[in-house]
């Protein structure tokens, strides 16, 4: 079983397939296995690596507490442990405020990184103020209703279970990914890391509107945006065809210097 040594905690993750890697970084109600989706139609190109996050799936859920800030270096051990170089780690959601924190931890490493349907907790005021207004109108909703469109949970009520069913595997919770988002790096440091940077969005995602995720195109420089039109929240989950195809993509084509010394 592939086990990581994060500072003491173990950290379990899958390797599939070969080619240029993409590690997968999931949400709060996720795990490995949530990726089977990707794994199955991306393996035959690349090396696809998944990770259960401390508290999640098959790793180590012993501690009482979970630490948001102890997330990215659970990515970066399975990096160092595999040994990977020009890796894309894609985050979903809150994921992907680990993925980008590993990728400035290893830029040597990381390549790229793809912010599935999160701003991967940049600190910017103008970026807070547009996120804290998405939430507010969130919130609202059934959680399920942010994750999901109602179309496909009524005419996938099996897949949608399945979905639900996935966060009773993990100890840890929301609560525990939040503070992932405190003293996040500024737009500065990105550009400083040579790390390049995607965002992954869905037209009808209900967490993040598709206007924050473009103005926070706009403010970082030479970053790119991917729009899936009809697509929500868990685009992984609901359409994995136009969601693999944008990750195929984005791997296929995104490159970055390779100059900077590593900073860990």
């Amino acid at each position: 079983m592939p086990i990581a040594d994060s500072d003491g905690t173990a950290v379990y993750y899958e390797r599939h397939g070969s080619g240029p890697a993409i590690l997968f970084v999931h949400g709060s109600g996720g795990h490995h296995a949530a990726w089977w989706q990707q794994v199955a139609a991306l393996r035959e190109e690349f090396t696809v690596v998944t990770v259960d996050l401390r508290g999640f799936g098959r790793s180590d859920s012993d501690m009482s507490q979970f630490d948001g800030q102890d997330f990215p270096g659970d990515v970066v051990a399975v990096l160092d442990r595999e040994d990977l170089t020009d890796v894309m780690l894609v985050g979903q959601s809150i994921g992907s405020v680990a993925a980008l924190r590993a990728a400035l931890l290893r830029p040597r490493r990381v390549s790229s990184v793809v912010l599935g349907h999160s701003l991967g907790g940049v600190s910017h005021p103008e970026l807070r103020e547009l996120a804290a207004a998405d939430r507010a109108e969130a919130v609202k909703l059934p959680v399920i209703d942010r994750l999901l469109t109602k179309e496909f949970q009524r005419e996938r009520a099996d897949l949608t279970f399945l979905f639900q069913q996935m966060g009773t595997f993990n100890a840890a919770r929301m609560a525990d990914l939040r503070n992932l988002d405190t003293d996040g790096p500024t737009l500065q440091d990105i550009a400083d890391s040579g790390v390049r940077v995607a965002f992954l969005a869905g037209e009808r995602d209900a967490v993040l509107s598709v206007k924050t995720v473009t103005r926070a195109h706009e403010l970082l420089p030479g970053s790119h945006l991917e729009i899936v039109p009809d697509a929500p929240h868990s685009m992984y989950w609901e359409a994995p065809a136009e969601y693999n195809r944008a990750v195929a993509r984005l791997r296929r084509t995104l490159t970055a210097p390779k100059e900077q010394e590593e900073t860990a």
